[in-house]
Protein backbone atom coordinates (compact mmCIF):
# COMPACT_ATOMS: atom_id res chain seq x y z
CA UNK A 1 0.00 0.00 0.00
CA UNK A 2 1.47 3.32 -1.11
CA UNK A 3 0.68 6.68 0.41
CA UNK A 4 0.40 8.28 -3.05
CA UNK A 5 -0.31 7.07 -6.54
CA UNK A 6 0.98 9.82 -8.84
CA UNK A 7 -0.46 9.66 -12.34
CA UNK A 8 2.04 11.32 -14.66
CA UNK A 9 5.85 11.42 -14.42
CA UNK A 10 6.10 15.00 -15.67
CA UNK A 11 7.26 18.05 -13.77
CA UNK A 12 4.28 18.35 -11.42
CA UNK A 13 4.30 14.66 -10.54
CA UNK A 14 8.08 14.62 -10.05
CA UNK A 15 8.10 17.63 -7.71
CA UNK A 16 5.24 16.23 -5.65
CA UNK A 17 6.92 12.81 -5.50
CA UNK A 18 10.18 14.41 -4.33
CA UNK A 19 8.46 16.32 -1.54
CA UNK A 20 6.35 13.35 -0.45
CA UNK A 21 9.38 11.03 -0.41
CA UNK A 22 11.37 13.53 1.65
CA UNK A 23 8.46 13.62 4.09
CA UNK A 24 8.71 9.84 4.53
CA UNK A 25 5.77 8.93 2.31
CA UNK A 26 5.78 6.10 -0.21
CA UNK A 27 4.99 6.98 -3.83
CA UNK A 28 4.14 5.00 -6.93
CA UNK A 29 4.57 7.14 -10.05
CA UNK A 30 3.06 5.86 -13.29
CA UNK A 31 3.12 7.15 -16.85
CA UNK A 32 1.60 5.77 -20.01
CA UNK A 33 4.62 6.84 -22.07
CA UNK A 34 7.89 4.92 -22.17
CA UNK A 35 9.87 7.71 -20.53
CA UNK A 36 9.79 10.08 -17.57
CA UNK A 37 9.60 13.86 -17.85
CA UNK A 38 6.34 14.28 -19.74
CA UNK A 39 6.69 17.03 -22.35
CA UNK A 40 10.00 18.09 -20.76
CA UNK A 41 11.61 14.88 -21.99
CA UNK A 42 15.04 15.34 -23.55
CA UNK A 43 17.35 12.76 -25.06
CA UNK A 44 20.77 12.86 -26.68
CA UNK A 45 20.86 12.64 -30.47
CA UNK A 46 24.24 12.91 -32.23
CA UNK A 47 25.69 14.39 -29.05
CA UNK A 48 22.98 17.06 -28.88
CA UNK A 49 20.56 17.21 -25.92
CA UNK A 50 17.27 17.30 -27.86
CA UNK A 51 13.93 18.64 -26.59
CA UNK A 52 11.57 15.96 -27.90
CA UNK A 53 8.34 17.90 -27.30
CA UNK A 54 9.31 21.44 -28.23
CA UNK A 55 11.49 24.12 -26.70
CA UNK A 56 11.48 24.43 -22.92
CA UNK A 57 13.33 27.37 -21.36
CA UNK A 58 13.07 27.62 -17.59
CA UNK A 59 12.47 31.19 -16.43
CA UNK A 60 11.17 32.70 -13.22
CA UNK A 61 11.45 35.65 -10.88
CA UNK A 62 10.59 33.43 -7.91
CA UNK A 63 13.88 32.86 -6.12
CA UNK A 64 12.43 29.96 -4.10
CA UNK A 65 11.43 28.11 -7.28
CA UNK A 66 14.77 28.85 -8.96
CA UNK A 67 16.77 27.61 -5.98
CA UNK A 68 14.55 24.54 -5.80
CA UNK A 69 15.15 23.37 -9.38
CA UNK A 70 18.85 24.13 -9.03
CA UNK A 71 19.00 21.42 -6.37
CA UNK A 72 18.42 18.87 -9.13
CA UNK A 73 20.24 20.36 -12.11
CA UNK A 74 22.98 22.77 -13.08
CA UNK A 75 21.45 25.45 -15.31
CA UNK A 76 23.36 27.29 -18.02
CA UNK A 77 23.01 30.98 -18.86
CA UNK A 78 20.82 30.52 -21.95
CA UNK A 79 18.72 33.61 -22.76
CA UNK A 80 15.70 33.16 -25.00
CA UNK A 81 15.97 35.54 -27.96
CA UNK A 82 13.86 34.11 -30.80
CA UNK A 83 13.92 35.35 -34.37
CA UNK A 84 10.82 35.72 -36.55
CA UNK A 85 11.01 35.20 -40.32
CA UNK A 86 8.43 36.82 -42.57
CA UNK A 87 8.77 36.77 -46.36
CA UNK A 88 12.51 36.28 -46.22
CA UNK A 89 13.26 38.98 -43.66
CA UNK A 90 14.32 38.43 -40.03
CA UNK A 91 12.88 40.32 -37.06
CA UNK A 92 13.77 40.22 -33.39
CA UNK A 93 11.27 39.02 -30.82
CA UNK A 94 9.69 40.20 -28.60
CA UNK A 95 8.68 43.49 -30.24
CA UNK A 96 11.47 45.92 -29.37
CA UNK A 97 13.52 48.70 -30.92
CA UNK A 98 15.47 46.22 -33.05
CA UNK A 99 12.15 45.00 -34.47
CA UNK A 100 10.90 48.54 -35.14
CA UNK A 101 14.17 49.49 -36.81
CA UNK A 102 13.83 46.51 -39.17
CA UNK A 103 10.19 47.37 -39.90
CA UNK A 104 10.40 51.14 -40.35
CA UNK A 105 14.02 52.25 -40.03
CA UNK A 106 13.25 54.22 -36.86
CA UNK A 107 16.07 54.85 -34.39
CA UNK A 108 14.54 56.40 -31.27
CA UNK A 109 11.77 55.21 -28.95
CA UNK A 110 9.81 58.39 -29.71
CA UNK A 111 9.87 57.64 -33.44
CA UNK A 112 8.65 54.10 -32.79
CA UNK A 113 5.86 55.28 -30.48
CA UNK A 114 4.68 57.80 -33.05
CA UNK A 115 4.58 55.12 -35.75
CA UNK A 116 2.61 52.67 -33.61
CA UNK A 117 0.24 55.34 -32.26
CA UNK A 118 -0.48 56.58 -35.77
CA UNK A 119 -1.38 53.07 -36.94
CA UNK A 120 -3.57 52.46 -33.89
CA UNK A 121 -5.38 55.75 -34.58
CA UNK A 122 -5.78 54.83 -38.26
CA UNK A 123 -7.39 51.52 -37.29
CA UNK A 124 -9.98 53.48 -35.28
CA UNK A 125 -11.03 50.50 -33.18
CA UNK A 126 -12.53 51.35 -29.80
CA UNK A 127 -14.36 48.10 -29.01
CA UNK A 128 -12.47 45.12 -30.47
CA UNK A 129 -14.83 42.32 -31.53
CA UNK A 130 -12.22 39.71 -32.45
CA UNK A 131 -8.52 38.94 -32.10
CA UNK A 132 -7.57 40.85 -35.23
CA UNK A 133 -9.27 44.03 -34.06
CA UNK A 134 -7.77 43.61 -30.60
CA UNK A 135 -4.24 43.30 -32.01
CA UNK A 136 -4.70 46.26 -34.38
CA UNK A 137 -5.84 48.38 -31.43
CA UNK A 138 -2.74 47.41 -29.45
CA UNK A 139 0.16 47.46 -31.95
CA UNK A 140 -1.13 48.70 -35.32
CA UNK A 141 -1.24 47.04 -38.73
CA UNK A 142 2.45 46.52 -39.61
CA UNK A 143 3.38 44.57 -36.49
CA UNK A 144 0.11 42.66 -36.58
CA UNK A 145 0.34 41.55 -40.21
CA UNK A 146 4.07 40.82 -40.10
CA UNK A 147 4.50 39.10 -36.75
CA UNK A 148 1.13 38.22 -35.23
CA UNK A 149 -1.52 37.29 -37.77
CA UNK A 150 -0.14 34.25 -39.56
CA UNK A 151 1.55 32.74 -36.52
CA UNK A 152 -1.58 33.09 -34.38
CA UNK A 153 -3.87 31.66 -37.05
CA UNK A 154 -1.63 28.61 -37.43
CA UNK A 155 -1.35 28.13 -33.69
CA UNK A 156 -5.10 28.26 -33.06
CA UNK A 157 -6.29 26.71 -36.30
CA UNK A 158 -8.71 29.56 -37.01
CA UNK A 159 -8.59 32.91 -38.74
CA UNK A 160 -7.90 35.86 -36.47
CA UNK A 161 -11.28 37.38 -37.28
CA UNK A 162 -12.90 34.20 -35.91
CA UNK A 163 -10.95 34.20 -32.64
CA UNK A 164 -12.24 36.06 -29.58
CA UNK A 165 -10.57 39.35 -28.69
CA UNK A 166 -9.73 38.35 -25.13
CA UNK A 167 -7.14 35.78 -26.29
CA UNK A 168 -4.76 38.72 -26.75
CA UNK A 169 -5.30 40.98 -23.77
CA UNK A 170 -1.93 42.59 -24.30
CA UNK A 171 1.03 42.37 -26.64
CA UNK A 172 4.41 43.19 -25.06
CA UNK A 173 6.02 46.20 -26.74
CA UNK A 174 9.45 47.32 -25.53
CA UNK A 175 10.99 50.62 -26.47
CA UNK A 176 14.51 49.38 -25.73
CA UNK A 177 17.07 47.49 -27.82
CA UNK A 178 16.60 44.30 -25.81
CA UNK A 179 15.98 40.90 -27.46
CA UNK A 180 15.56 38.98 -24.19
CA UNK A 181 12.12 37.38 -24.51
CA UNK A 182 11.50 37.04 -20.78
CA UNK A 183 11.56 39.74 -18.12
CA UNK A 184 12.30 37.23 -15.35
CA UNK A 185 15.29 37.45 -13.02
CA UNK A 186 16.39 33.85 -13.62
CA UNK A 187 16.60 31.94 -16.87
CA UNK A 188 18.40 28.89 -18.25
CA UNK A 189 18.35 25.27 -19.36
CA UNK A 190 19.73 22.22 -17.51
CA UNK A 191 23.20 21.44 -18.84
CA UNK A 192 22.49 17.68 -18.74
CA UNK A 193 18.93 18.02 -20.04
CA UNK A 194 15.56 17.96 -18.31
CA UNK A 195 15.33 14.17 -18.14
CA UNK A 196 18.26 14.02 -15.71
CA UNK A 197 16.61 16.69 -13.57
CA UNK A 198 13.32 14.75 -13.41
CA UNK A 199 15.24 11.54 -12.71
CA UNK A 200 16.78 13.11 -9.62
CA UNK A 201 13.43 14.43 -8.44
CA UNK A 202 11.96 10.93 -8.68
CA UNK A 203 14.68 9.29 -6.59
CA UNK A 204 13.10 7.27 -3.78
CA UNK A 205 9.80 6.77 -5.59
CA UNK A 206 8.79 3.66 -7.54
CA UNK A 207 8.25 4.44 -11.21
CA UNK A 208 6.29 2.33 -13.70
CA UNK A 209 6.33 3.34 -17.37
CA UNK A 210 4.07 2.13 -20.19
CA UNK A 211 1.39 2.08 -17.52
CA UNK A 212 -1.95 3.55 -18.57
CA UNK A 213 -4.02 4.64 -15.58
CA UNK A 214 -7.26 4.27 -17.52
CA UNK A 215 -6.35 0.73 -18.56
CA UNK A 216 -6.39 -0.50 -14.95
CA UNK A 217 -7.94 2.35 -13.00
CA UNK A 218 -9.54 0.42 -10.15
CA UNK A 219 -6.52 -1.81 -9.51
CA UNK A 220 -4.07 1.10 -9.57
CA UNK A 221 -6.20 3.37 -7.38
CA UNK A 222 -6.52 0.57 -4.85
CA UNK A 223 -2.74 0.55 -4.41
CA UNK A 224 -2.63 3.95 -2.69
CA UNK A 225 -4.47 5.98 -0.08
CA UNK A 226 -4.44 9.10 -2.27
CA UNK A 227 -4.16 9.68 -6.03
CA UNK A 228 -2.40 12.72 -7.48
CA UNK A 229 -3.76 13.09 -11.01
CA UNK A 230 -1.99 15.20 -13.62
CA UNK A 231 -3.84 14.04 -16.73
CA UNK A 232 -6.92 15.51 -18.42
CA UNK A 233 -9.56 16.28 -15.81
CA UNK A 234 -12.41 15.69 -18.26
CA UNK A 235 -11.06 12.22 -19.05
CA UNK A 236 -10.86 11.45 -15.33
CA UNK A 237 -14.62 11.99 -15.16
CA UNK A 238 -15.29 10.06 -18.38
CA UNK A 239 -16.20 13.28 -20.21
CA UNK A 240 -19.39 13.50 -18.15
CA UNK A 241 -20.15 17.06 -19.23
CA UNK A 242 -18.46 16.83 -22.62
CA UNK A 243 -14.88 17.12 -23.88
CA UNK A 244 -12.69 20.08 -23.13
CA UNK A 245 -10.83 21.38 -26.16
CA UNK A 246 -7.05 21.40 -26.59
CA UNK A 247 -4.53 22.23 -29.29
CA UNK A 248 -1.96 19.60 -30.17
CA UNK A 249 1.44 19.66 -31.86
CA UNK A 250 3.31 17.49 -34.32
CA UNK A 251 7.11 17.39 -34.42
CA UNK A 252 9.50 16.52 -37.24
CA UNK A 253 13.04 16.04 -35.93
CA UNK A 254 15.91 15.77 -38.38
CA UNK A 255 19.68 15.31 -38.10
CA UNK A 256 21.62 17.52 -40.53
CA UNK A 257 25.20 16.93 -41.59
CA UNK A 258 26.27 20.50 -40.90
CA UNK A 259 27.54 22.44 -37.93
CA UNK A 260 24.97 25.25 -37.85
CA UNK A 261 21.60 25.37 -39.63
CA UNK A 262 19.90 28.63 -38.60
CA UNK A 263 22.18 30.39 -36.13
CA UNK A 264 19.58 30.57 -33.34
CA UNK A 265 17.80 28.11 -31.08
CA UNK A 266 14.28 29.27 -32.01
CA UNK A 267 13.14 30.76 -35.31
CA UNK A 268 9.43 31.51 -35.73
CA UNK A 269 7.79 31.45 -39.16
CA UNK A 270 5.00 34.00 -39.11
CA UNK A 271 3.64 33.53 -42.63
CA UNK A 272 0.40 31.57 -42.69
CA UNK A 273 1.49 29.76 -45.86
CA UNK A 274 4.45 28.14 -44.04
CA UNK A 275 2.81 25.13 -42.32
CA UNK A 276 5.06 25.02 -39.25
CA UNK A 277 5.21 27.73 -36.59
CA UNK A 278 8.88 27.40 -35.74
CA UNK A 279 12.12 25.50 -36.21
CA UNK A 280 14.21 24.65 -33.16
CA UNK A 281 17.95 24.02 -33.46
CA UNK A 282 18.71 22.24 -30.23
CA UNK A 283 22.50 22.64 -29.97
CA UNK A 284 22.11 26.40 -29.47
CA UNK A 285 20.29 25.78 -26.17
CA UNK A 286 23.56 24.55 -24.71
CA UNK A 287 25.99 26.57 -26.87
CA UNK A 288 27.09 23.49 -28.80
CA UNK A 289 29.54 23.64 -31.69
CA UNK A 290 31.05 21.34 -34.29
CA UNK A 291 29.71 18.06 -35.66
CA UNK A 292 26.16 17.56 -36.83
CA UNK A 293 23.09 19.53 -35.79
CA UNK A 294 19.54 18.49 -34.86
CA UNK A 295 16.49 20.53 -35.85
CA UNK A 296 12.78 20.13 -35.10
CA UNK A 297 9.91 21.60 -37.10
CA UNK A 298 6.84 22.26 -34.97
CA UNK A 299 3.40 21.95 -36.54
CA UNK A 300 0.21 22.97 -34.71
CA UNK A 301 -2.53 20.37 -34.98
CA UNK A 302 -6.18 19.88 -34.18
CA UNK A 303 -6.46 17.78 -31.03
CA UNK A 304 -8.49 14.60 -31.06
CA UNK A 305 -8.76 11.80 -28.48
CA UNK A 306 -5.55 9.79 -28.45
CA UNK A 307 -3.35 12.78 -29.38
CA UNK A 308 -1.14 14.59 -26.89
CA UNK A 309 -3.00 17.63 -25.51
CA UNK A 310 -0.52 20.51 -25.31
CA UNK A 311 -2.51 23.70 -24.93
CA UNK A 312 -5.85 24.10 -23.13
CA UNK A 313 -8.22 26.24 -25.19
CA UNK A 314 -8.97 28.67 -22.38
CA UNK A 315 -11.83 30.52 -24.05
CA UNK A 316 -15.07 31.33 -22.27
CA UNK A 317 -16.89 28.18 -23.42
CA UNK A 318 -14.15 25.79 -22.30
CA UNK A 319 -13.44 27.61 -19.05
CA UNK A 320 -17.14 27.35 -18.17
CA UNK A 321 -17.05 23.63 -18.90
CA UNK A 322 -13.92 23.21 -16.79
CA UNK A 323 -15.67 24.82 -13.82
CA UNK A 324 -18.18 21.95 -13.89
CA UNK A 325 -15.37 19.42 -13.66
CA UNK A 326 -13.59 21.47 -11.00
CA UNK A 327 -16.75 21.37 -8.87
CA UNK A 328 -16.53 17.56 -8.93
CA UNK A 329 -12.79 17.63 -8.21
CA UNK A 330 -13.31 19.89 -5.19
CA UNK A 331 -15.52 17.22 -3.64
CA UNK A 332 -12.93 14.46 -3.94
CA UNK A 333 -11.48 13.26 -0.66
CA UNK A 334 -8.71 11.01 -1.96
CA UNK A 335 -7.83 12.56 -5.32
CA UNK A 336 -5.69 15.68 -5.91
CA UNK A 337 -5.47 17.38 -9.31
CA UNK A 338 -2.50 19.31 -10.65
CA UNK A 339 -0.61 20.51 -13.69
CA UNK A 340 -1.66 22.00 -16.99
CA UNK A 341 -4.15 19.22 -17.80
CA UNK A 342 -5.38 18.51 -14.28
CA UNK A 343 -6.31 22.17 -13.79
CA UNK A 344 -6.96 23.05 -17.43
CA UNK A 345 -4.76 26.09 -17.58
CA UNK A 346 -1.68 27.09 -19.54
CA UNK A 347 1.15 27.03 -17.01
CA UNK A 348 4.82 27.76 -17.56
CA UNK A 349 7.27 25.44 -15.83
CA UNK A 350 7.90 27.73 -12.87
CA UNK A 351 4.14 27.90 -12.25
CA UNK A 352 3.97 24.10 -12.22
CA UNK A 353 6.83 23.81 -9.70
CA UNK A 354 5.27 26.43 -7.42
CA UNK A 355 1.87 24.78 -7.67
CA UNK A 356 3.26 21.32 -6.87
CA UNK A 357 5.21 22.66 -3.90
CA UNK A 358 2.12 24.46 -2.63
CA UNK A 359 -0.01 21.32 -2.89
CA UNK A 360 2.65 19.20 -1.22
CA UNK A 361 3.00 21.68 1.63
CA UNK A 362 -0.76 21.71 2.20
CA UNK A 363 -1.21 17.92 2.39
CA UNK A 364 2.04 16.55 3.79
Amino acid sequence: MYDYLIVGAGLFGAVFAQEATRAGKSCLVIDRRDHIGGNLYTKEIEGVETHMYGAHIFHTSDRTVWEYVNRFAEFNRYTNSPIALYKGKAYNMPFNMNTFNSLWGVITPQQAREKIDAQIAAAGITEPKNLEEQALSLVGRDIYETLVKGYTEKQWGRRATELPAFIIRRLPVRFTYDNNYFNDSFQGIPVEGYTKMIERMLEGAEVRLNCDYFGAREELSALAKTTVFTGMIDQFYDYRFGMLEYRSLRFETEVLDMENYQGNAVVNYTEYEVPYTRIIEHKHFTFGSGGKTVITREYPAVWKPGDEPYYPMNDEKNNALYEKYKALADQEKNVLFGGRLGRYKYYDMHHVVAQALELAQSVL
